[in-house]
């Protein structure tokens, strides 16, 4: 089985001055504005690094529901915050590394185990998979 998935950006005027636009096929982001300001100065709008983190914490946070599930627990909560890092590197920028910073409550379970299946779930998730970067995980496991 096969899914596949779009998104598309449109740019207009040069790295500095231009702006961009992001959508995505499902309509969630219709035109959301990007552009330099947005990714390396901070002004309101988003960027490419900000979507990725958003897109692997859910992916993760899915694939330990699916681990904890093989597990016979079901978690009350997961919440994940993935920190993008983009560092200039010979002379460009390169993603050298995601943080997945992960809380939840599990009943039923402890720190070690929680710990093993939060890395099961890093390791199998779909991104983490295609993204070459370094990617480190905090697991907290709240009672």
């Amino acid at each position: 089985m096969t899914i596949k998935r779009t998104a598309s950006a449109a740019w207009s005027g040069g790295l500095k001055d231009g702006r961009g636009k992001i959508s995505t096929q499902s309509g969630v982001l219709k035109d959301q504005v990007y552009g330099f300001n947005t990714r390396f100065e901070g002004e309101p709008g988003t960027n490419p690094e900000e979507l990725l983190g958003a897109a692997h914490a859910g992916c993760f946070t899915m694939a330990l529901s699916l681990a904890l599930g093989e597990a016979g627990l079901t978690a009350e909560s997961l919440e994940t915050k993935a920190t993008v890092s983009l560092d200039q590197v010979d002379g460009g920028f390169a993603i050298t590394a995601i943080h997945l910073a992960l809380t939840g409550r599990v009943p039923g379970t402890d720190a070690d185990t929680f710990q093993t299946l939060a890395t099961k779930a890093k390791e199998n998730c779909p991104l983490s998979k295609v993204v070459n970067a370094q990617i480190s995980l905090e697991a907290t496991l709240e009672k």
